[in-house]
């Protein structure tokens, strides 16, 4: 009888440890606090200069590297490859995956010209980017100066630190390069933290996208993005805009067309500031300590949104104002599909109360997610066509 509870008991354990195995199906990919408790079977790996292969086992390896002669005392496992040099005019790879994962997170310091840094993604062998945009631009600081940022998507941190948190699923392979277009090398620190893992089948690959036109057309809407064909969610825009003009510049309307629209759009904001989730031209209203009242911009940094940078000039040869904004659709990601298309407006104000179109200097970078294949993007700036003046 007692042989026969212990044969119950040791088949109910068994049973037990084997629905628990069963039950454990989380890929390990959409990460948050609320389900930072359950176990996963992926396999959590990273790409730095330390492991170029991210292969278990095989980091802290280097015998050469840019920390060789600081570490010459300390020897094999003390910090001797803790960045790349790009030389002019090539392409580094950064990561080279093989098999299905996730990037979960994106750490990197680059020196230099950050508009003349160029990173690209590539998914699954495709040969076309999917991922393209100046390292700056791609990480919301388009004007090549430091400025915090603090978002559930992005974070800038002192003193050059960029840091993204997109979840980058692919199904068979990514590959992700930096090309340096500037004539002086650049030193690169970065970290690519991914996982191996089974992705989904409904997962759509992710998309960035750069433009830059400097100056706008009078009376031409900017287009951020367009001829994307394919189903998938716009999910996100950074805008670095350099005014030509006087006066408050933010009165223009973006427009989502999606799936069909040809004349009027589905989706159509208020106006530039209320679409980055501010507000009355993102003024305040200080007095100083005579009482006078003074209006600014404000610079802010939210999970979703956020003025990130607000240039204002050194009266001497750096005289336009020079603006940084961020939107995350993490909530509200607009979803499309069949085709897509985003335009925004650049407008201000002229006398008694009319609008004026503007022609400024504006570059963006647009997020999203859809199926592959892609289209092609369009072609890409050249140097002069990049440069901040």
């Amino acid at each position: 009888m007692i042989k026969k509870r212990l044969a119950i008991v040791f088949s109910m354990f068994v049973l037990t440890g084997l629905s628990l195995r069963a039950q454990n199906t989380y890929n390990g990919i959409n990460g948050t606090i609320s389900n930072l408790y359950q176990l996963s079977d992926a396999k959590s790996r990273s790409i730095s200069p330390e492991n170029f292969t991210g292969e278990k086992a095989k980091g802290a390896m280097a015998t050469e590297g840019t920390g060789k002669n600081a570490a010459r005392d300390l020897g094999p496992g003390w910090k001797i490859s803790p960045s790349v040099v790009i030389k002019p005019h090539t392409t580094f790879t950064i990561a080279d995956i093989d098999g299905s994962g996730s990037i979960q997170h994106i750490w990197m310091t680059p020196t230099g010209n950050w508009r003349n840094s160029i990173i690209r993604f590539y998914w699954d062998g495709e040969d076309k980017p999917s991922v393209e945009a100046p390292v700056g631009d791609f990480f919301c600081m388009g004007w090549g100066k430091y400025s915090p940022l603090v978002s559930q998507a992005v974070c800038v941190n002192p003193g050059s630190a960029f840091n993204c948190y997109w979840p980058m699923p692919f199904m068979k392979h990514c590959r992700i390069t930096m090309e340096n277009i500037d004539e002086h090398p650049m030193t690169l620190y970065f970290q690519v933290d991914y996982i191996e893992t089974k992705v989904p089948d409904d997962a759509a690959y992710f998309h960035a996208q750069f433009r830059r036109v400097n100056p706008q057309p009078y009376k031409k809407e900017y287009v951020l993005l367009d001829n994307v064909k394919g189903k998938g969610q716009y999910v996100g825009t950074y805008m670095a805009i350099g005014v030509h003009n006087n006066g408050w510049w933010g009165e223009g309307e973006i427009k989502f067309y999606m799936d069909g629209d040809t004349q009027h759009p589905t989706i159509c904001g208020t106006g530039t500031e209320d679409y980055f989730c501010g507000s009355y031209d993102f003024d305040t209203h200080k007095k100083n300590e005579a009482g006078v009242e003074k209006v600014e911009y404000t610079e802010y940094c939210t999970p979703y949104a956020g003025l990130c940078q607000v240039l204002r000039g050194d009266g001497h040869y750096e005289v336009s104002q020079r603006f940084g904004m961020y939107r995350w659709h993490i909530t509200d990601p607009i979803r499309f599909d069949k085709d897509l298309k985003v335009t925004i407006q650049d407008l201000g104000w002229r006398s008694e109360g009319r609008y004026l179109p503007l022609q400024d200097d504006i570059a963006t970078t647009v997020f999203w997610y859809q199926t592959e294949p892609h289209n092609q993007f369009p072609p890409f700036p050249d140097k002069d066509a990049l440069e901040v003046n």
